[in-house]
């Protein structure tokens, strides 16, 4: 790391930036960020989909999407998060203070399909201060956001949260990560490579064939997903469908740097650069506190509902699920996610199956925990 890189020193949580933020509490956000996406196209599904590596055909192939019963392709899920800045972590308040994408609490009440259009409602629920080992003293900033089509229909609504942490502090007194510091950088031999290839020969998109409700009972194990190892290339994978705000070049950077000369963070050449770089720049990763760079917040909450939505199948639908992010994926981890069934309940008129879901790294360490509602056919209701 350069001597400029070290002697950097940045914003603290002052009594008054949070009391400044604390005034916007409950108030609409009018002057919102544009988003990545305002509508469900192919190609917006598509690069959504494959930038967190699903190749499920009922987003990506229009001919098999037209023999389901939407008749047209269908948008991920996870897709509400190129649609709303705010939603995606991009936080306002505490200038200087690094904001890190923690979870969510998300319930969709009907599907987005191509061809749909977007527009959002955002404000800021509530800020709640933690004790953490990662930085200390650490605020946790909370937005809801609603999410309506064309026909201002709500298709889905929630919560996500990031923790605002200083980096100095995280960087020279946090204690998370001492260990992982301490280790040798993590190395794949070929054998490594091929059961983690194998898993991923062995995904099952669920697809056409119905899993029906009745046929769903707790302790049902889901099929172990696996996502990584992690690199750089599948960390700029994502953004290409998530659309990273901060990710500008040229005339385009120069402007955004006028308009919030704080994001200009020098790098090793003495250039003013964005701190989303902390995901592919091991400098500013550890620089921030972390052992490198790391993947996005929204990316690994969106593997949590792909492996659900490939258990569930065309006929399946993802009601709800919420996601806590417990540590950060470094360059060259591997993340294996399982999921089993704790209940099968029926609520409103719709049958259910709850799937608790956890994800841990190849040392086995806690990544993510989650708790998914999906909604699934009955077997009398195909034959009425």
């Amino acid at each position: 790391m350069s001597e400029q890189i070290q002697q950097q020193r940045f914003s603290l949580i002052t009594e008054k930036s949070l009391n400044d933020l604390r005034q916007l509490v409950g108030v609409p956000i009018e002057d919102t960020l544009e988003p990545w996406c305002h509508e469900a196209t192919r190609d917006n599904l598509r690069h959504w989909a494959h930038g967190i590596g699903d190749d499920n055909p009922l987003w990506c192939d229009p001919a098999y999407a037209a023999k389901t019963a939407y008749g047209r392709l269908v948008a991920p899920p996870s897709f509400i998060y190129p649609l709303n800045r705010v939603f995606s972590g991009y936080v306002g308040g505490l200038p200087g203070v690094h904001a890190m994408f923690a979870g969510m609490d998300v319930t969709w009440h009907r599907p987005m399909l191509q061809g749909d259009e977007f527009t959002t409602k955002v404000w800021l629920k509530d800020l709640v201060e933690h004790q953490t080992r990662f930085a200390g003293r650490s605020i946790q900033q909370i937005y809801r956001c609603e999410f309506f089509n064309q026909k201002s229909e709500l298709v889905a609504e929630g919560d996500s949260w990031c923790f605002r942490t200083e980096r100095d502090t995280a960087r020279e007194r946090g204690t998370k990560y001492t260990e992982v510091k301490a280790r040798e950088p993590v190395y794949y031999s070929r054998d490594d490579l091929s059961k983690i290839f194998a898993l991923y020969a062995a995904e099952e998109v669920r697809g056409s064939k119905p899993r029906y409700f009745e046929d769903v009972k707790a302790g049902e194990k889901l099929q172990t997903m696996v996502k990584g190892p992690m690199t750089v290339s599948g960390f700029i994978a994502f953004a290409q469908g998530w659309g990273g705000l901060y990710i500008r070049a040229n005339k385009l950077a120069w402007k955004q740097l006028q308009k919030h000369p704080g994001l200009g963070i020098a790098n090793k050449f003495g250039i003013p650069d964005v701190p989303e770089r902390v995901h592919w720049e091991d400098d500013m990763a550890t620089l921030v506190g972390t052992p490198a760079a790391y993947d996005y917040g929204p990316e690994r909450c969106s593997w949590m509902t792909h492996q659900l939505t490939n258990w569930m199948g065309d006929t399946g639908f993802l009601r709800h699920i919420a996601v806590e992010i417990r540590r950060h994926n470094p360059v060259g981890d591997t993340l294996y996610i399982n999921g089993e069934v704790t209940r099968t309940f029926q609520e409103d008129g719709m049958n259910l199956v709850e799937i608790a879901q956890t994800a841990t790294n190849q040392d086995g360490e806690l990544s993510v925990r989650a708790t998914g509602v999906v909604r699934l056919p009955t077997r009398a209701g195909e034959h009425k």
